[in-house]
């Protein structure tokens, strides 16, 4: 890859390259300041973001239609997506860590000038940007039927000619109409009250919050069946593992991808490597291990394939993502190996629909894997990263804005991972069904 020349005097701030020849990434801030290389105003492809960069550090802007506005959260790198960089030829790349999602920008000569105009935000404003940001970068939609023109028309109709933000939040109901994805989010201000709606919720989830005793109870009936499973099974790293082995077989439950320890950040990941260090000794000369991931609700990518990694015997492609409204580059997606305890004999991996977000890049991971099997229900479908579109005043948007790829190039993005091996986990009026899903699963792995 063809790296861009910049002046002998400025060599010392750049990246060194890689064994590979392309550049590592290397911090953002060094001493305190931004190299002199990478300041300035950079547009990313996809995502709708413009960052200028000054000697202090980065400051983020959003992009959507023709409308420009500063993100308004504490921080100058809110989402955590600006601490490391590179130069690729002209453009530079940016990660927030070494192995996570690398971001293309490319330069400006200056901060569009929308960017610095101060604007009122009516609620015309905000319905604008919401729909802008939709229809640029919504993944397939056409696929799903989606007309963000014609929803736009609608919503712009159903705002009426005084709107407030009662009225508002209306229209925005009709943009999104329909939708079922666990990335999309919607906050708002009405009348000095905040309004919250999620728009992917997994139907068992639902059933779930209806039931007695709601979302509470079906979780501790779900961790209660896996207590009393003949697995020998424990709780650890503050409630998000639990593992065992009874016999010939492990076990091992992981319901979301961080915050391992109260104590810590929700990425820390010394209490959950010290936790599988313990399990993975513990699986030496298993006949086979289960990986249930039926109840979790996602987390951070870096982590579920840092879990995948105690499996993995080679480094392998497991996928791949790519922006949408961005070049069409797309990202290969990789796990490699642990370099502490791992084991590589036969994996059964449940799934449900449940299972969402970075639960299902871990399915994909542990999917590119030879000694992994899946069983189960289809994944949910949402495994983008989630686009956050903060506004002013409490108000906010998000959305995906990435599809993703199987080893084999299919799509998964808004259709889930499906089985190899299907099996109801969590059917409709069976408050049982994920405990006979492991008892087969035993039987399975007693029949081989």
């Amino acid at each position: 890859m063809r790296l861009f020349l910049f002046a002998v005097a400025l060599a010392a701030a750049l990246p060194v390259p890689s064994a590979w020849g392309e550049p590592v990434m290397r911090p953002v801030a060094v001493a305190g300041a931004v190299p002199k290389p990478l300041q300035g105003v950079w547009k990313s492809r996809g995502y709708g973001w413009v960052v200028r960069f000054d000697a202090g550090g980065p400051a983020l802007y959003h992009l959507a239609g023709d409308d420009c506005w500063r993100d308004p959260r504490p921080g100058s790198d809110p989402d955590g997506v600006l601490k490391l960089w590179r130069p690729v030829g002209a453009d530079v790349e940016t990660a927030g860590e070494p192995d996570g999602t690398v971001y293309r920008f490319d330069r400006l000569k200056g901060l569009p000038a929308v960017c610095a105009q101060a604007r009122p935000w009516t609620p015309r404003r905000r319905l604008a940007v919401v729909a802008d940001t939709f229809a640029a970068y919504y993944p397939l939609s056409p696929e799903r039927g989606l007309d963000w023109n014609a929803r736009r028309r609608d919503a712009f109709a159903a705002l009426g000619p005084a709107p407030d933000d009662a009225a508002l939040w209306r229209a925005l109901a009709v943009l999104l109409r329909g939708i079922d994805d666990a990335h999309v989010a919607l906050d708002g201000v009405v009348d000095g009250s905040p309004r919250t709606r999620r728009f992917g919720e997994a139907a068992a989830v639902l059933r779930a919050k209806a039931g007695p005793g709601g979302e509470v109870a079906w979780a501790r009936a779900w961790r209660g069946d896996v207590l009393s499973a003949p697995l020998g099974v424990r709780e650890a790293a503050g409630g998000r593992i639990l593992w065992g082995r009874k016999g010939e077989v492990g076990y091992l439950a992981v319901t979301a991808m961080g915050g391992f320890d109260p104590k810590a950040g929700d990425d820390d990941t010394a209490l959950l490597d010290a936790t599988l260090d313990e399990a993975m000794v513990a699986f030496a000369g298993a006949r086979a291990v289960i990986v249930d991931v039926s109840d979790n609700r996602g987390g951070y990518d870096v982590v579920a394939r840092r879990i995948a990694a105690r499996f993995a015997d080679q480094r392998r492609e497991v996928g791949s993502k790519v922006a949408v409204g961005g070049d069409g580059a797309a990202q290969p997606l990789f796990v490699a190996p642990s370099d502490r305890a791992r084991y590589l004999g036969p994996v059964w991996l449940l799934t449900s629909q449940v299972t969402v977000s970075a639960g299902e890049t871990f399915a994909l991971s542990m999917r590119a894997l030879p000694n992994v099997r899946q069983a189960g229900e289809t994944t949910r479908g949402a495994l983008s990263d989630q686009l956050q579109k903060p506004l002013p005043d409490g108000w906010r948007f998000a959305l995906p804005a990435e599809v993703h790829r199987d080893p084999g190039g299919a799509v998964v993005e808004g259709r889930g991972i499906a089985p190899q091996v299907p099996m109801p986990v969590f059917p409709v009026g069976d408050p049982g069904g994920h405990a006979r899903a492991l008892t087969r699963l035993l039987d399975l792995i007693e029949a081989r």
